[in-house]
């Protein structure tokens, strides 16, 4: 059964107070849970959001955050970053490939790696530069054709080639439930393919259902209308 949720319902106009709520109610759903990771990461997903909207989450402490796509990330976190240089910015939509080189040079992390073009892409990149962010993979759990990630079945087998053969960091897994179902299931399902494949990580869990996430062993959460309330168009 999914938590309650209030991710829309009670969100305040201050993103600051939501944040504080945000940030007890992982506190209480550690508490709450029996075997949670030992620590959960908050991953304040700001798409669409203005820089005056996540100036008072910056001010209130908040580093992690997430955005969905390159050019609007370029276009709002290398100046933040000036003011706040222990930002980590992570990736958590689609990745083309012709982004490699932009989205390895601004995120921390990127954890929508789902395809082994990508994977081929990206250790290009980080032969050419040096450079390489974190790695997640993201597993489609529901196996929705308009979805992106990797189909469960090959998720293992993925993992390790690109981390046998090409070498990259992949540190964990993400997964998206379909909004019709039960997360839990989903949830379940990324941890069992977590601890076959050997990875630190597992993020899942947004605004409606991180609180069920946090009790599968979530070590990210990725929340983003519980915190700025509903996007921007």
């Amino acid at each position: 059964m999914t938590f309650p949720s209030s991710a829309t319902a009670s969100v305040s106009p201050d993103p600051a107070e939501n944040l504080k709520s945000v940030l007890a109610r992982i506190k209480e759903a550690r508490r709450a849970a029996i075997a949670p990771a030992p620590t959960v990461t908050l991953v304040a997903v700001a798409k669409t959001q203005p820089t005056e909207r996540i100036l008072p989450v910056l001010a209130a402490g908040q580093r992690c955050f997430g955005e969905n796509r390159v050019q609007e990330a370029k276009g709002k976190w290398p100046e933040l970053k000036l003011s706040y240089p222990d930002i980590e910015l992570h990736l958590i939509g689609p990745l083309q490939t012709n982004k490699v080189r932009e989205a390895a040079a601004l995120f921390d992390v990127i954890q929508s790696l789902d395809r082994v073009r990508l994977a081929e892409a990206l250790q290009a990149e980080q032969e050419k530069s040096g450079r390489l962010p974190r790695l997640l993979v993201q597993v489609n759990t529901g196996e929705e054709a308009q979805k992106a990630g990797i189909a469960p079945k090959e998720a293992v087998g993925f993992v390790r080639h690109c981390r046998d053969t090409l070498r990259l960091p992949v540190q964990g897994l993400m997964c998206i439930p379909p909004v019709d179902e039960e997360p839990a299931l989903h949830f379940a399902l990324l941890k069992k393919l977590a601890r076959e494949t050997e990875v630190e990580f597992l993020s899942m869990g947004m605004s409606d259902d991180f609180e069920t996430a946090i009790r599968f062993g979530a070590t990210h959460v990725r929340v983003g209308t519980a915190i700025f309330g509903a996007r921007a168009p």
